[in-house]
């Protein structure tokens, strides 16, 4: 076969697996995003581990219920981290469906991935949900939110995504 052939052939038959690239790849994600929030949050603007993920709830409850609710309030947004992550997770292996540059060159489309993804949490997510707001503008959570995204997100599911694609199958 010549290249092209052999290229889209070996892709037809090195498909990443849903169950490997969406439940491992969400739970990566989920854990680097979560230690990155936490620690980073915590750290720029000096506030209470809870209050970082009362405002992850606050996308759902608006900012007041999140905020007086406590632990209860900040636990349901870890939740609601865990299952945004495993809908990134499973919004990248549809796209591999779609394209095999996605698996054949998975740290420049994760990087590039992860980058979309925390533009779109921003100016879409975010501005849609029940915690809309203009925030100031500060270079580090920007940094951090690109940065991040990149490396924590967009790399980790598209490596595992390679790696389920290159597995044999039983």
């Amino acid at each position: 076969m010549k290249g092209d052939e052999a290229e889209s052939h070996s892709f037809d038959s090195r498909r990443p697996r849903a169950v490997e690239t969406i439940m491992l790849g969400g739970l990566a994600i989920g854990v680097l995003d979560f230690l990155d929030a936490s620690i980073f949050f915590t750290q720029y603007f000096g506030i209470e581990l809870s209050r970082v993920w009362q405002g992850v709830a606050a996308g759902l409850l608006g900012r007041e219920a999140a905020t007086a609710g406590g632990w209860n309030t900040a636990a349901l947004g870890i939740v609601l981290h865990f299952v945004i992550s495993f809908l990134v997770a499973a919004v990248y292996f549809a796209g591999t469906r779609f394209t095999g540059f996605l698996i054949r060159r998975p740290i420049v489309s994760g990087i590039a991935f992860g980058v979309i993804v925390h533009f779109v949490m921003q100016y879409a997510v975010i501005p849609l949900s029940a915690a809309p707001g203009t925030a100031p503008f500060r270079w580090g959570p920007f940094l951090n939110g690109v940065i991040g995204h990149a490396f924590l997100v967009g790399l980790p599911v598209a490596l595992i995504a390679k790696w389920s694609a290159g597995r044999k199958r039983i």
